[in-house]
């Protein structure tokens, strides 16, 4: 199967300004993303998918795959869904411009999944103490067969009766979709459940849609914060990854 990794980066953001452009030891964000995904070899193409002339012009640079986007894009799978109109392709993997940690070895995971007869994949990961009921962190319940039951910011599942060897996973945001799903994704209004955690992938259990999920040691750092910057900055450092 062909896979497109399609990474969604828009400039304008009211936590952290210009975003994908600040520095994490001499990279800018968005460029860790782009060489985290080329490295990934069951991709057949890394595209970057902006509504900035600023990260386009830095893309066209250094030589990156890019297109320019509509400013009305509501959100960052409708603007994977623009460039996938013009991009064939048998799998499309939604790579966030905000995760500055993400290894090749998060989308290998994320491809193991999309076996035929699967519309929707992501992935995983045991879930940090400090996460367990934090709700920045969303946690995500599956079935034995990897099947998705429900994503939450609460802490779920809960722990009534304080078992000790009860596991807890983050949900980590990559995903995969066929061009079916990503499609009909796109045309669905928002969710009432979307709505209220405020978790666009509950649009696709709220139609139904199944999403399978597999589990990587990996964790990551979504970048919203200077903290998150600091954050990111010492894990490289203490991973070797400068």
């Amino acid at each position: 199967m062909r896979a497109v990794a399609i990474i969604p980066s828009r400039i304008a953001s009211t936590r952290l300004p210009r975003k994908p452009l600040r520095e994490i030891l001499g990279k800018p964000m968005i460029q860790r993303v782009y060489e985290a995904a080329c490295a990934c070899k069951g991709l057949s193409d890394v595209i970057v998918a902006t509504d900035s002339a600023e990260i386009f012009a830095l893309c066209q640079k250094h030589g990156w795959n890019a297109c320019m986007t509509s400013e009305e894009c509501r959100s960052g799978t409708d603007r994977v869904r623009e460039v996938a109109l013009g991009v064939k392709a048998d799998i499309y993997v939604n790579v966030q411009g905000d995760e500055p940690l993400a290894r090749p070895e998060h989308l290998d995971a994320l491809l193991s999944i999309m076996k035929p007869g699967v519309k929707v994949g992501t992935i995983y990961t045991p879930c940090a103490a400090e996460d367990v009921n934090n709700p920045n962190a969303v946690k995500i319940v599956t079935a034995l067969n990897g099947r998705a039951l429900y994503f939450s910011r609460a802490t779920i599942p809960f722990n009534r009766d304080h078992h000790g060897d009860l596991r807890y996973f983050k949900h980590l945001g990559f995903y995969a979709y066929t061009p079916e799903a990503l499609e009909q994704f796109c045309q669905w209004p928002e969710s009432e459940l979307e709505r209220s955690e405020r978790l666009e992938q509950l649009r696709f259990l709220d139609h139904g849609t199944d999403i399978y999920a597999a589990e990587t040691p990996f964790d990551t750092v979504g970048v919203d914060t200077e903290d998150d910057l600091r954050r990111v900055e010492q894990i490289l450092r203490s991973q070797g990854r400068e």
